[in-house]
């Protein structure tokens, strides 16, 4: 079995969604799948240098084949005409298309380029038939949704979302392609760094609880809730320190604002800004971390949620996070509304009993075992596309 994977990037700019090809690819490589992973060199569109990688060139990477193609000639949309030459050229070698991303012009021609191939396609709309994302730029949206992206899902195979809520909230302009609900994966940690070693760098007691964001800084992301919930806590001298990591090089201007709303308060005495973070850090801080914090508006998935469950760590996250039912029936963390008081009042919570917490993280780590592990789901895929080629 071919399986060609296309989603337009794969730069850590674009956050976990466009990452978490990578992950796939290998997983299915490990299952003995043929996979060629296509994609641009794009890596953000407010100055960044693109990759720095080999372009139009077959390389080797954990398994699989990855391709990357020069963005040309729109590099801010991440298209890339060469790509779509590729592709139309070789749609024939391959069984199967699986493409992550709507209302992107490289996904939107590759699916149009699928279908006129005859090369069976899976598309994955990345949360962008939610309408909370829907409701930005409505009416562009509304055009190329139905002209360009109602033929392309309609001609689908199988559209995957990463969640049943995804699927129950999503727009299908009037098409009924059959739905195909696999999560997202993860990687489960097996090095773990030892424990405290964050807190001690960061110089914040073991006995402080430590609420932990770590997400794109996105106004998407709630933190226009969190901060006031936290405001609200500290005046009334509840004990917790709070972690922001992540950044948005495509919004700086938003980013400096929530520096600036946290500098400017009472708040920036108990808070620690890290910017972006990877590796040893990133694992460091999921796990030192009491709780991980996500009052997202609209949320496909959450690759984030699900990497701090792995790491034991439990998880407050609102319930527009659309695995929030999976968590609340593994008693894997607190679900929250998207308003202040809900949001200040669960917290409140979750800090005053600390005897749930040790539980709550062994709850979360072992959801991620069962349902959101690679392991797991790539059986799940793999299922999915024998039975879409009737392998």
């Amino acid at each position: 079995m071919k399986i060609l994977q296309i989603v337009p990037s794969v730069s850590l700019i674009y956050g976990g969604p466009s990452q978490m090809v990578l992950g796939l690819s290998e997983a299915l490589a490990t299952e003995k799948i043929d996979v060629t992973l296509i994609t641009t060199n794009s890596n953000g569109d407010t100055g960044q240098e693109p990759l720095d990688v080999p372009l139009e060139k077959e390389i080797a990477q954990d398994g699989y084949k990855i391709i990357y193609f020069p963005c040309s000639p729109f590099r801010r949309y991440k298209f890339s005409l060469p790509l779509l030459q590729w592709l139309a050229t070789n749609a024939k070698n391959y069984d199967l298309a699986h493409i992550h991303a709507l209302f992107s012009p490289v996904s939107t021609a590759a699916a149009t380029i699928c279908r006129n191939k005859k090369l069976p396609y899976i598309m994955r709309p990345l949360g962008t038939l939610d309408p909370a994302d829907l409701a930005k730029k409505k009416l562009l949206k509304k055009i190329y949704g139905l002209l360009l992206e109602k033929p392309n899902l309609a001609g689908a195979s199988a559209i995957h979302f990463t969640s049943q809520e995804e699927a129950k909230v999503s727009e299908r302009y009037g098409t009924n392609s059959p739905d195909l609900v696999i999560p997202l994966g993860v990687n489960l940690p097996q090095n773990m760094p030892p424990l405290g070693k964050m807190r001690q760098e960061l110089k914040i007691d073991s006995d402080i609880p430590i609420i932990l964001f770590m997400s794109r800084i996105d106004p998407k992301k709630g933190l226009d809730l969190l901060l006031p919930a936290l405001k609200i806590l500290q005046k009334e001298a509840i004990n917790f320190h709070f972690v922001l990591a992540g950044t948005n090089p495509q919004d700086p201007d938003y980013e400096n604002s929530i520096s600036e709303n946290i500098k400017q308060s009472a708040l920036n005495s108990i808070t620690t800004i890290t910017g972006f973070v990877t590796g040893e850090t990133k694992l460091s801080l999921l796990q030192d971390a009491t709780i991980f914090i996500l009052p997202s508006y609209y949320e496909n998935f959450g690759i984030a949620v699900a990497e701090a469950m792995a790491t034991g760590t439990p998880v407050v996250i609102s319930n527009k996070v659309h695995i929030w039912q999976e968590i609340e029936s593994a008693d894997a963390g607190w679900i929250t509304n998207c308003d202040v008081r809900n949001l200040t009042e669960t917290l409140r919570q979750v800090l005053q009993n600390p005897s749930v917490w040790q539980q709550k993280g062994i709850n979360a780590r072992n959801l991620v075992i069962n349902k959101y592990s690679w392991n797991a789901i790539t059986k799940r895929v793999i299922k999915a596309y024998r039975e879409i080629l009737n392998y």
